[in-house]
């Protein structure tokens, strides 16, 4: 070998699958790179994540938008995080793991700390909070380098488990944004230089209950809570990390990389800001489109950015990398996909403002027998404190999904969980209906948060299993980026759910959210019967 594994950050040999390399020294470096990558993704959906906490509050606190225009706040990160991800997916074969790793998560500061600057400010315009729930899209990019880097550290043998560990634990992001972000808007962290609080105007919580209104709040925590945790963890990227010179034989000086990772993400946010441009409604955009063209069209034109701008060695890589194009077994995954994180991100995203705006409301019928969706409910449950909760188990058994799929096949485990999913969501859609009728929605609290936690666990499992199943049909070489893109395309759930809970709660239908979602879920569990579990597939995967 031309270094061994554990002196050098670039690694000339590697070979995972050689018993005895990694019985030797291969199994350290990989739990050592999977140990250092799974806080640096954490953080990376916490800032992603976090604009579904921050709208709550804001309505708490009186910041002068609709709650349409709330939602939109959740949507557009949503957006840009999954448009963050097509170029991620390929960054690893371009700049190494460790110097991608450790770019991206310095980068979350930027956010983090502009976010923290804006909600200081209710008098600014609505464009300066989009403009940073936009760049909160970093955190959600993160994602698909990070599963790509590690899904070339760890034998096809142990794909689900080291996999599922590192978005299973990484996911945890999104309840620890939902726990800690409340509680630090309770305190001063940064003394004089964070600002001063303000006062909330309506009842607000935290993980063990309600905070009442009057209690002064430093919003602006949200943001600066996360400079305390990137700056150590990017540190140890740096001084931890490997680059795997036999996946990323090109990555050139440390310089080089950071310039491509750079160039490629700063591209990526061209095809997000003309997207949201077109879609949103004025005065932030034209109202030109709908969503369901919006996103195509972001898509494509990422691909597009991609290709024409790449140059040098550059080009030739994307070249290869849009091979996974050509394979069916691309585009069936990323639906299965979207089942599985799309739906765990999305109802992450959606559930507090949900929450807020379907229980938070007495459901009353006016003199003229019209519904009005105006009082507030002095009963209602903060979000705050129950929202974290499906989070934390989806996130909680990913891991689980992984370990089960090495050990059934990941195939079978998506059938079952899609089953799950299915009768789920038309459940939940059906209690929405009911308390959004209702002058006493709280009384259906329970069975929505039961039915929800339900779709969470089952979205965690699967994660785990329909990323053992990439694992099992593609190569190493196409592996990576095949996971890269799937995460990416299913990250588009954040954009998605947001939009259409918010649209049909708007329209006074939230019910007919989730009843769509079902009907998804069983068009793709019969997908995933025809291409790998029909005794004529292909490919045989339970």
């Amino acid at each position: 070998m031309a270094n061994t594994p554990s002196s050098s950050a670039d690694i000339n040999d590697w070979r995972p699958e050689d018993e005895q390399f990694w019985e030797g020294s291969g199994k350290k470096v990989a739990y050592r790179n999977l140990w250092i990558s799974v806080p640096a993704l954490l953080c990376g959906f916490a800032v992603w994540g976090m604009w579904g906490i921050i709208t709550v509050q804001m309505l708490n606190l009186g910041f002068p938008f609709t709650q349409a225009e709330l939602f939109t706040l959740t949507a557009i990160a949503g957006i840009s995080g999954a448009t963050m991800r097509i170029p991620a997916s390929f960054l690893i074969r371009l700049a190494g793991g460790r110097n991608t790793i450790f770019l991206t998560t310095a980068m979350l500061l930027a956010p983090a700390i502009g976010t923290g600057i804006v909600l200081q400010h209710k008098e600014w315009p609505l464009w300066a909070f989009q403009l940073m729930a936009l760049w909160s899209g970093v955190g959600g990019g993160n994602f698909a380098s990070s599963m790509s880097n590690i899904s070339t550290f760890f034998p096809k043998r142990l794909q689900g488990t080291a996999l599922g560990l590192n978005a299973g634990l990484g996911n945890f992001g999104v309840t620890t944004m939902q726990i800690v972000i409340p509680l630090m808007m309770t305190v001063g962290i940064l003394g004089g230089l964070g600002g001063e609080p303000m006062t909330l105007l309506k009842d607000s919580g935290w993980i063990f209950g309600k905070i009442k209104a009057g209690t002064p709040t430093y919003i602006q925590n949200a943001g600066f809570t996360w400079m305390l945790t990137l700056v150590p963890l990017a540190l140890l990227c740096w001084f931890g990390m490997n680059n795997l010179k036999t996946i990323s034989p090109d990555t050139g000086h440390p310089v080089t990389a950071f310039a491509k990772i750079t160039y490629l993400y700063t591209l990526a946010f061209v095809p997000s800001i003309l997207g949201l441009y077109l879609y949103l409604p004025a005065p932030t955009g034209l109202g030109l489109i709908s969503m369901w063209v919006a996103i195509p069209l972001d898509i494509v034109s990422a691909l597009l950015v991609m290709k024409l701008a790449a140059f040098g060695a550059m080009k030739e890589n994307v070249a290869k990398q849009f091979l996974i194009f050509g394979n069916k077994h691309t585009w069936s995954m990323t639906a299965l996909y979207i089942v599985t994180f799309g739906s765990f991100i999305g109802f992450s995203m959606a559930l507090p403002l949900s929450i807020t705006v379907i229980f938070g409301i007495s459901h009353v019928t006016d003199a003229n027998g019209v519904l009005q969706h105006v009082l507030k409910n002095p009963n209602a449950p903060s979000a705050f404190t129950y929202a974290w909760i499906g989070p934390f188990v989806g996130a909680a058994v990913r891991p689980i999904g992984g370990w089960i799929s090495d050990k059934l096949g990941g195939s079978i485990v998506t059938q079952v969980i899609s089953v799950v999913m299915v009768i789920a969501s038309a459940a939940v859609g059906y209690v929405m209906m009911q308390a959004y009728g209702s002058a006493t929605p709280e009384e259906y609290f329970p069975a929505f948060l039961s039915l929800f936690i339900v779709l969470f666990f089952a979205s965690g499992i699967g994660n785990g299993s329909t990323f053992r199943t990439i694992g099992v049909i593609f190569d190493r070489q196409q592996a990576g980026p095949v996971l890269g893109w799937t995460s990416a395309i299913a990250a588009y759930g954040a954009f998605i759910a947001p939009v259409v809970i918010g649209n049909q709660i708007k329209a006074g239908t939230p019910q007919l959210a989730m009843y769509g979602f079902a009907i998804f879920y069983a068009l793709c569990l019969v997908l995933n019967w025809w291409f790998y579990l029909r005794a004529g597939s292909e490919i045989k995967n339970p």
